[in-house]
């Protein structure tokens, strides 16, 4: 028989280190090889204090108390980029942010595409044996949902996760449980990485007491294999207001409890390579946020930067796209709201704008 899943040593932690570096390379060497590596990493000083505080804020005033039932991942499309808050997509498409992205998948910044950006507010209670509860989430990994097909082999990443955390975990508890990776013949990392409720013939089940019953019922094997290999080795992050955990679609992770009558805040984001077409994107096209009272998508997309447009898949100047009247028709749409068209133009060697006829 298996040890009991609920016997966990939470003697182990993950403490952050600053991610100081120079605008658009935020991340330190280290960082980036643990993340490589190991398969996350816990950083501070990737994003400004004022930022997270304000996204904080702001997340607050939209959420509401739970009730009484289950509580359902993340935030049910009410806090989901794009946000009627500018604060959070300003936190969502942060060059800092998207620096770090592009070192982990050395690509540069252009090259990466936005597949989600949801806040999710978690309130601490009393647990509820309901199988789909995330208070106390099974261990997964989180590909199953985003991606169309399986994350690449080890050394070919093609997706970047992330955490935004908006408390201190002393004052609310619900730190990440993460399993990182010991090299390349590590147990908890065979091969294909199937070992859990949402996979393959196992159904769903996210809350672990559930999910670890099942699957002894259905695979005693793998119920025993996930006590060894996964439970016995999680480590805790040690986040504070600001920290940000980068980890990837083929990392072991979960959520533990809040702190009863607590609220952590956490920004959960993922970025792909432009390739990856297979990573799929979570929320509604972007395009679907347009004709929102006070255009604040339309706006968006008319003062954000080149790089900022690529991520959320606008072409690139010098993309085959632009034409003479592909560049008439854009600076039309989006000119009336502050859009400089100018390095577009550039690209296609200096092509002038038609007048509109």
């Amino acid at each position: 028989m298996p040890r009991d899943p609920g016997v966990i040593d939470h003697s182990s932690w993950i403490d952050p280190t600053p991610a100081t570096g120079p605008d658009p390379a935020p991340l330190e060497a280290d960082h980036i090889e643990q993340w490589r590596a190991r398969g996350a990493v816990l950083v501070d000083e990737l994003l400004p204090a004022e930022v997270v505080d304000a996204a904080r804020s702001a997340a607050l005033d939209v959420s509401t108390a739970p009730d009484d039932g289950p509580a359902m991942f993340g935030s049910d499309g009410r806090l989901v980029f794009p946000f009627d808050a500018p604060i959070l997509n300003a936190l969502t498409l942060h060059p800092r942010l998207l620096g770090a992205v592009a070192q982990l998948l050395d690509v540069p910044v252009q090259g990466i595409r936005l597949t989600q950006s949801d806040l999710w507010v978690k309130h601490g209670r009393d647990a509820i044996a309901e199988a789909l509860d995330h208070a106390d989430q099974r261990m997964h990994v989180d590909y199953p949902n985003h991606s169309l097909t399986h994350p690449p082999e080890w050394d070919t990443p093609d997706a970047v996760e992330m955490i935004v955390y908006g408390n201190d975990v002393d004052d609310c508890g619900g730190s990440t449980a993460v399993v990182r990776r010991n090299g390349p013949d590590d147990p908890a990392y065979r091969w294909p990485i199937v070992d859990t409720p949402g996979v393959g013939a196992f159904e769903w089940v996210n809350d672990r007491s559930h999910a670890e019953r099942y699957l002894e019922q259905i695979d005693p094997e793998v119920a025993a294999w996930r006590v060894d290999h996964l439970y016995a080795r999680e480590e805790r992050v040690r986040y504070h207001r600001g920290s940000v955990l980068l980890y990837r679609h083929d990392t072991w992770h979960r959520g533990t409890p809040v702190r009863p009558g607590a609220t952590r805040v956490a920004h959960n984001l993922t970025f792909r390579a432009a390739a990856s077409e297979w990573v799929s994107t979570l929320h509604p096209g972007w395009a679907w946020a347009m004709y929102r009272p006070g255009q604040p998508m339309e706006r968006l997309i008319a003062t954000a930067s080149t790089d900022q447009r690529c991520v959320l898949g606008f072409p690139a100047p010098g993309h085959p796209s632009w034409t003479p009247r592909m560049l008439q028709a854009v600076a039309a749409r989006y000119g009336p709201l502050g859009m400089d068209i100018t390095e577009y133009a550039s690209a296609m060697n200096g092509a002038r704008l038609e007048p509109r006829r």
